[in-house]
């Protein structure tokens, strides 16, 4: 079976608004311009993708990483919204996982609407039934 993609997007730009606010109040200072459009292209540019398998993960400007995790790796799946944000329809999604390089993870600022921890959540059960693999801790 050929992997797919179920949800592809970024962060919303809404979570540096307050950057943007502050670089438009000192635009004359200038610094403040190229701070908020630095802080633009990362946002721009840090691109998540919830496949049938794996969560993949890329950010750079110029030089792009991506890290790739394996769904069946999923311990736990957390939302948080702060005020502000719950005032912006945005959610941070907290991914705890067994993976060792990369033991948790945060997709900060994905919008509401899109429901994309049910969405992992579902593709998290989905995958572990089909390769039969049951997460064990062992303390």
């Amino acid at each position: 079976m050929a992997e797919e993609t179920i949800w592809r997007g970024t962060s919303s730009q809404l979570k540096n608004l307050g950057l943007f606010i502050l670089a438009g109040l000192f635009c004359w200072l200038i610094v403040p311009i190229f701070i908020a459009l630095t802080r633009y292209l990362q946002t721009k540019n840090n691109i998540f993708e919830l496949t049938t398998e794996r969560v993949k993960m890329t950010e750079g400007i110029f030089s792009k990483v991506t890290e790739t995790l394996e769904l069946y790796r999923v311990k736990d799946i957390e939302v948080r919204q702060p005020f502000i944000y719950r005032m912006l329809g945005l959610e941070n999604i907290v991914v705890n996982t067994s993976d060792l390089s990369s033991p948790v993870i945060v997709l900060e600022g994905i919008p509401t609407k899109v429901a994309l921890a049910d969405k992992l959540r579902n593709q998290v059960e989905t995958i572990r039934a089909q390769k039969k693999v049951r997460e064990l801790d062992i303390e």
